[in-house]
């Protein structure tokens, strides 16, 4: 009986300091970022995936719009230990908005407009796989451009009547020509100059799977392949794609999964 104790106790002793040595902050929610920190070796899966972790044992999960109520956390650490955690999600609810007024070309795209968008859909998707180990996520993000809120991430969207995919990201109004800055230090990966629905865009990666994304711009100032920093004009307020005045979509989004920028935000606070 005393050597069973002696044994429990050993366990606990290896267990509890590796779950102490990690650091899980942010919203476990759906549309939520969390940033992660564990020992300089370990690995890390999320839902059998696996999770980008830096040099400094940093690392970011996000969950989508439509994110299940758990997600399991694996961590398989330095020294062969592994550990399981079942992360609870919280759930949100989201409204509609309903939009008027778009050019129906844009709003009902026909057959030939349906295979482009799904080619350039293919090629941002492309980008989003390729994980880099920047760390401009670590300065935290700013808000990209100054102007009212006029559309929230995971509204459901109905467009000139008929229902549209939920919004991926957050809407600012602005006057045509206002600037646009980068919410983070990171490289550009996508300056195109008209995509189909969200016109000139362009697209910026803060490491760990970590990438903004800015939208209907009418100027673009930046070039891929190009390291910029936090606040730098990339561009200007516009209305280019599927849009019915000046105003910047900003997305965020985490390997495959959109997330909410306004969690985002907070989470990760600029200087």
């Amino acid at each position: 009986m005393m050597i069973h104790i002696v044994s429990v106790l050993l366990l606990l002793l290896v267990s509890i300091p590796a779950w102490a040595g990690m650091t899980l902050d942010g919203r476990a929610e759906q549309g939520g970022l969390l940033l992660g920190r564990v020992e300089p070796g370990a690995t890390i899966r999320l839902d059998g995936k696996n999770v980008p972790v830096d040099g400094a044992g940093r690392f970011l999960i996000g969950f989508g719009r439509d994110a299940a109520s758990e997600a399991g956390l694996e961590i398989r650490h330095a020294d062969g230990g592994v550990e399981s955690r079942t992360l609870a999600i919280a759930p949100r609810a989201w409204i509609e908005q309903r939009i008027e007024g778009l050019p129906q070309a844009k709003a009902a795209p026909n057959p030939v407009a349906q295979a482009r968008i799904r080619a350039e859909a293919a090629t941002v998707a492309a980008l989003r796989e390729r994980v880099s180990l920047d760390d401009g996520f670590v300065g935290g993000l700013i808000r990209p451009a100054d102007g009212p809120i006029s559309g929230v991430f995971g509204s459901r969207r109905v467009y000139n009547g008929a229902p549209g995919a939920p919004h991926s990201g957050l809407d600012i109004a602005a006057p045509l020509g206002a600037p646009v800055r980068t919410a983070a230090a990171g490289t550009v990966i996508l300056a195109a100059p008209d995509l189909f629905l969200t016109g000139r865009t362009v697209m910026v990666d803060h490491g760990l799977g970590l990438i903004t994304s800015y939208a209907h711009l009418s100027r673009i100032d930046v070039a891929e392949g190009e390291h910029v920093a936090a606040g730098q004009h990339l561009g200007a307020i516009g209305a280019s794609g599927l849009a019915t005045g000046p105003h910047l979509h900003f997305g965020v989004s985490w390997q495959d999964r959109r997330l909410d920028p306004e969690t985002v935000l907070a989470v990760l606070p600029g200087r």
